[in-house]
């Protein structure tokens, strides 16, 4: 079930798209840091900033969808977050690394863009 973003009064579009985009990260670093853990050895600094993102991301998303006043704060931290997971991601082959890869710089943009104000 897809939720009906423009719903919520309070998110403008620029809002709505960073929503969106860390709820995707989430999603897509929950599934890396899963498939990761059966890849073997050489994994575990993945596994660990995947797991992050997909904390940090959700928070985040939550965070906004009730207006908190600390999103803006935690947009930083998302923003940062995912540019470094998605360098590491970057350097495996592994098809859900490569997910991950292309999801997270455009939840760093959103991000940072929430971030600046």
């Amino acid at each position: 079930m897809e939720i009906d973003l423009e719903r919520i009064d309070h998110l403008d579009e620029r809002s709505q798209d960073c929503l969106r985009n860390c709820l995707e990260a989430a999603q897509v670093c929950e599934w890396c840091a899963d498939a990761c853990a059966d890849e073997g050895e050489g994994m575990a600094r993945c596994i660990r900033l995947c797991r992050d993102v997909a904390d940090v991301a959700s928070l985040h998303a939550r965070l906004m969808s009730r207006n908190s006043a600390y999103s803006g704060d935690l947009a930083a931290v998302c923003a940062d977050l995912c540019e470094e997971c998605a360098e590491e991601c970057a350097e495996h082959d592994h098809d859900h690394c490569q997910a991950c890869a292309e999801v997270l710089p455009d939840c760093a943009d959103s991000c940072r863009e929430m971030a600046s104000g």
